[in-house]
């Protein structure tokens, strides 16, 4: 059956329709650079605005809400997530190899300034502790990027576990729950402390987990090691402790 020619737009209507497009990417990329610094809590129409040198009432025309627009930055964060971080996983083999490649790349994202990414500080992280106890439209997007990273991750375990990696009497929910502890403690660290050893010592610890839970830990360490090198070699060795009164 022919096409009406009628539901195809004209030259020029694509064209604006083009622009638009191309205006509403430019305005979640602002926003969501904005949110890594002020929090999603801390977006506005009207800030999004002045970054942008655009009137409030041209973001208005984008998006219709403030709730509309930190959506939209949700989900290009893990648009960005799941294409700097998860896709490059699939292409190592799956097992023990796939998990430590998940996990380091989240670390790094978590630890490390990329201005081009705009991955720098979890944002499923600080989202949650924003929008935790605050139901609604934002809260449901951050929930369910979560929960599908969280996903990823547990096959990712599984595959190991049948694999013959890590061992396959330890819940898998387990041992996501304590590697998801290192990243909360990693974000802590190094958003609100600025410990300078904080990749450091998040490596230390997942490395620490994934020997407790291997099947033949003399085995998978050189794998865990060789994965964990960069981040052990990213940061200086520790100073010397200040000294505290007590």
């Amino acid at each position: 059956m022919t096409k009406s020619l009628a539901s195809t737009p004209a030259p020029a209507e694509m064209a604006k329709l083009a622009k638009g497009a191309q205006t509403r990417a430019a305005i979640v990329d602002a926003a969501l650079s904005l949110a890594a610094q002020e929090g999603l809590d801390g977006l506005s129409l009207g800030m999004v605005a002045l970054a942008m040198g655009m009137s409030k009432s041209g973001v208005f025309a984008h998006f219709g809400s403030r709730e509309e627009l930190q959506c939209s930055v949700v989900r290009e964060y893990h648009e960005r997530f799941e294409r700097e971080i998860f896709v490059p996983a699939l292409q190592v083999p799956r097992g023990l190899a796939r998990l430590l490649h998940m996990a380091t790349g989240w670390m790094g994202s978590t630890a490390q300034p990329n201005d081009a990414s705009r991955l720098y500080g979890s944002l499923y992280i600080s989202g949650a502790v924003e929008f935790d106890d605050r139901p609604g439209d934002v809260r449901d997007a951050l929930s369910e990027s979560v929960r599908i990273w969280m996903d990823a991750m547990r096959r990712a375990i599984v595959q190991s576990q049948t694999e013959g990696q890590l061992r396959s009497d330890v819940a898998p929910d387990q041992v996501l729950f304590e590697l998801h502890g290192i990243i909360l403690s990693l974000h802590y660290e190094t958003r609100f402390l600025h410990g300078p050893l904080a990749l450091k010592h998040a490596a230390t610890a997942l490395r620490s987990v994934l020997l407790r839970y291997a099947v033949h830990p003399e085995r998978e360490a050189a794998l865990i090691d060789a994965a964990l090198a960069p981040c052990l070699a990213a940061q200086p060795d520790a100073a010397a402790p200040a000294s505290v009164s007590v």
